[in-house]
């Protein structure tokens, strides 16, 4: 199994410089959603690249465990006020999805969607060049359904919100496209160090 981008623990030194503001530490890992849990089982699991409205690549389980697989520990922080630090995730780099499927990013804009219709935006920018990944395991373990199991996307430099769970898949559009809390008033991008939180912050 590849582990390719591990960065190791890092020491506390610098927690205070890692905690963006109006964010405190927690050890927990809170779970929070906006409906209930789907329950979704590995044979009926499938991810799902669209262009468009238009499907490009498609994966089982089997065939998404099968790509090329990668671990990294980041800092996450939520917009309901917490950060955690030192998280270690795996999963599959979007890079690598894109690759598997014979894509440059072909839009600026990507929509995430999730199994329970949850979808949330996020510039293609912010996606690839490593820094984003579909995580199916959470401290060395699958990932947990009320952790968004069996996989959910990571894009650690956002608040949470931007990392869809249960994850089904990526849609590429030519405009911004609003999600779900970004169509009740969250920010469009929501960046935990400039405190983008609504869509009036700047």
């Amino acid at each position: 199994m590849a582990t390719r981008g591990f960065t190791g623990r890092r020491t506390p030194d610098d927690h205070a410089a890692r905690t963006p503001p109006g964010q405190a530490l927690t050890t927990d890992f809170p779970v929070l959603s906006a409906g209930p849990t789907p329950k979704i089982a590995l044979a009926d699991w499938s991810f799902t690249l669209k262009v468009g409205p238009r499907p490009v690549a498609r994966w089982s389980w089997e065939e998404f465990s099968a790509l090329p697989r990668t671990s990294y520990v980041r800092d996450i922080h939520c917009v309901t006020t917490w950060s955690k630090l030192d998280t270690a995730w795996e999963g599959v780099l979007v890079d690598d999805v894109l690759a598997a499927a014979g894509l440059a990013p072909p839009t600026g804009f990507t929509l995430a969607h999730g199994f329970d219709d949850y979808t949330t935006n996020v510039p293609t920018a912010d996606l690839v060049g490593g820094k984003a990944m579909i995580a199916t395991a959470y401290d060395g373990a699958p990932l947990t359904p009320d952790h968004g199991g069996p996989a959910r996307l990571l894009v650690p430099h956002l608040y949470f919100w931007k990392s869809a769970k249960w994850l089904s898949g990526l849609q590429f559009t030519e405009r911004d496209e609003a999600g779900f809390w970004e169509l009740r008033g969250y920010h469009m991008y929501g960046d935990p160090w400039r405190e983008q939180r609504y869509d009036d912050d700047a």
